[in-house]
């Protein structure tokens, strides 16, 4: 996993650790989720401002099912990105990919230089599709999986329900990995982050 602890540095300048969560993390990881906007969490599966999820979340760690990911500046969380593999063998070479970033650091290149990480993880585990399921009202979300070559395969109506009960339509947005390696190249220029070590 120290292939995953690394130093960037954001379009703004700021400098940025990503690496692997890690047992002690959970009071951090839920500091993180509680400060994200309310907004930002209704498309989550869980209520991830609950203690009891971040401490299974925490308990159960096994990076052989979910590699999570953390951006962290002065000791605080300030993004979290997890890949979620598939144990059904006929789906082996397919993962699921998450991200939330804090609110004060979108739109810096952020979830493009996790992602990134991600991916890299993913080829070594011989993922060759990578999926993302999106709420319908998550127009940013969908146009952001989109630059990162991400296709709209499916929309299925009603399918979710938010964590206040009103349903909307999943997207679901499909990419192969070697499509999106080759991008991620591109939008990591764009954004102007840089790895530092």
């Amino acid at each position: 996993m120290e292939q995953f602890s690394k130093t960037i540095k954001l379009k703004n300048g700021s400098t940025v650790v990503i690496r692997p969560l890690s047992k002690q993390d959970g009071p951090a990881l839920l500091s993180f989720f509680t400060e994200v906007p309310e907004d930002d969490r209704l498309f989550l599966k869980e209520d991830v401002t609950k203690k009891e999820v971040i401490d299974r979340w925490i308990n159960e760690l096994d990076y052989d099912i979910v590699l999570p990911l953390v951006a962290e500046k002065d000791s605080r969380i300030i993004g979290d990105a997890t890949l979620h593999f598939n144990r059904y063998r006929w789906q082996r070479h397919m993962a699921e990919i998450r991200c939330v970033i804090a609110k004060d650091f979108q739109q810096m290149g952020l979830a493009t230089s996790l992602i990134r990480e991600l991916l890299t993880f993913a080829q070594q585990k011989n993922v060759s599709k990578i999926r993302a399921n999106i709420m319908d009202t998550q127009k940013s979300a969908q146009r952001a999986f989109q630059r990162l070559g991400f296709k709209k395969e499916a929309e299925l109506k009603g399918f979710l329900i938010d964590m206040d009960g009103k349903p909307h339509n999943l997207i679901l947005m499909v990419n192969d990995v070697s499509e999106i390696w080759n991008q991620m190249e591109d939008l990591l220029i764009l954004y102007d982050v840089k790895t530092i070590c």
